[in-house]
């Protein structure tokens, strides 16, 4: 029985589809152009869970999003995460890479080598914290023969910018990453004054600077209770939250597509943004094309 993994709404769907999209466009250059078939090509799911999710509205028979709480459960529909989605497009990735923290769902990954034993041999499942392993993982490869897709589906901010940094770093990489915009950063983000000293350093931690300070608030026109200490308002939307982001992508990235997809729960208010970036315009084209469409 698959372990329980239910998120996600039509956003999940959206966020796949563009996945979906790229991966057999980016396989299919590798396998059609000769310059390029001198390199091997791995798919990385950092935050893999645990290859199947169920979408909430099943557990309940209504509709739910991340800002509801389930409170029964009735497993019975699964659907196929992005683990499964890459390792059933055609022509296959030489290797796939596969990182969850939880051992429940590190049992389940290790599964689907049996369900796609074809490429069983393909496929490694590593019980890991994401970040010291991915950066490890870029420091141990030789990029000079390999190249990647990477995709960043966090647990809520649990990405590090010096991962990020690592993977642009290896000038190798395609880089798929979702932003929580509205389900952790934006709440982080009082409208008054600045976040808690755990949250603040939490923030410079994901976007590798205390810049988002300036970027996201200014001085307040309200007096201060101390004289000498200046209150702050927010001044940060979700457009500017986003904006920054991809700023700060450019900064370790050579290229960055110009288009994000932006994902709204069922009240319509924006809960995550997807981004891509990559080392080559060719890549960044096809992703602002699938990033529109």
């Amino acid at each position: 029985m698959a372990t329980e993994h239910a998120f996600g709404g039509n956003w999940t769907e959206d966020k796949l589809m563009r996945l979906r999209k790229y991966l057999p466009a980016y396989t299919t250059i590798f396998t059609a152009n000769p310059r390029a078939q001198r390199f091997q090509t791995h798919y990385v799911d950092a935050f893999a869970g645990s290859g199947s999710r169920q979408s909430p509205a099943d557990r309940q028979g209504g509709t739910l999003d991340l800002f509801d709480e389930a409170d029964s459960i009735d497993v019975s529909n699964f659907y196929k995460g992005s683990a499964q989605i890459a390792l059933e497009i055609e022509p296959p990735f030489d290797h796939y890479l596969f990182i969850d923290s939880n051992p429940a769902f590190v049992q389940e990954l290790e599964a689907l080598k049996a369900k796609y034993s074809a490429k069983a041999n393909r496929i490694d499942v590593t019980q890991a914290e994401a970040n010291s392993y991915l950066q490890n993982w870029c420091r141990r490869v030789n990029w000079n023969r390999n190249r990647a897709v990477v995709f960043l589906d966090p647990y809520g901010m649990s990405v590090n910018w010096d991962t990020v940094a690592a993977l642009g770093r290896t000038g190798a990489i395609d880089l798929w990453i979702l932003l929580p915009l509205g389900q952790a950063i934006n709440r982080m983000l009082p409208r008054e004054g600045l976040p808690m000293t755990a949250w603040g350093n939490r923030l410079t931690a994901f976007f590798g600077t205390d810049g988002w300070t300036e970027a996201f608030y200014r001085p307040s026109a309200q007096p201060s209770l101390f004289d000498d200490v200046a209150g702050f308002e927010k001044q940060a939307s979700f457009e500017s939250i986003g904006a920054f982001f991809s700023e700060r992508l450019k900064t370790v990235f050579p290229q960055v597509a110009s288009n994000s997809l932006m994902l709204m729960n069922s009240r319509n208010v924006p809960i995550f943004a997807l981004y891509f970036a990559a080392s080559n315009s060719t890549a960044v084209g096809i992703a602002n094309h699938i990033l529109r469409g």
